[in-house]
């Protein structure tokens, strides 16, 4: 397998596994809210953040592989190989995260949601918690574009 397999390889895994945790992430908001907002519509302004907050991983996998395609046509030959490993680690490392964090985050937004539900008051509040899991996906993107 040559380089520039590798690390197609590498960009497509990035954005199929940061798509799946910002899919799954936000079923869970997406649930999360429909409840909220069946019981009481005015909540919209209060949880739309906290439900879409899942999403960004999603983003994240979609900028980090475009800003690495570029990278694909300089691999060539025996160091396109090791260029193209590194390439995958640094892409596949951001797929990992954004699967893992979108996912989490997803459902701790999720919990969040539902305690605006109860209580309102500290809907601002709230949005820290899942706030949180989304530094270490952008970790990941600060990694993986400073990476080869």
């Amino acid at each position: 397998m040559d380089g520039k397999a590798i690390g197609a390889i590498g960009i497509a895994l990035c954005m199929i596994l940061c798509g799946v945790g910002s899919a799954y992430g936000l079923y869970k908001t997406g649930a999360a809210s429909a409840g909220v907002l069946a019981e009481d519509g005015k909540k919209f302004s209060k949880i739309i953040v906290l439900s879409l907050l899942p999403a960004t991983q999603g983003i994240y996998g979609f900028v980090l592989a475009v800003m690495k395609i570029s990278a694909l046509a300089g691999l060539v030959g025996a160091e396109g190989v090791t260029g193209g490993w590194a390439l995958f680690g640094a892409t596949v490392a951001m797929g990992f995260s954004g699967l893992a964090s979108g996912a989490l985050q997803g459902k701790a937004a999720a919990a969040c949601i539902c305690a605006v539900g109860k209580n309102s008051a500290g809907s601002g509040k709230y949005v820290l918690f899942p706030a949180m899991i989304e530094f270490y996906a952008i970790l990941a993107l600060v990694l993986g574009i400073m990476l080869k």
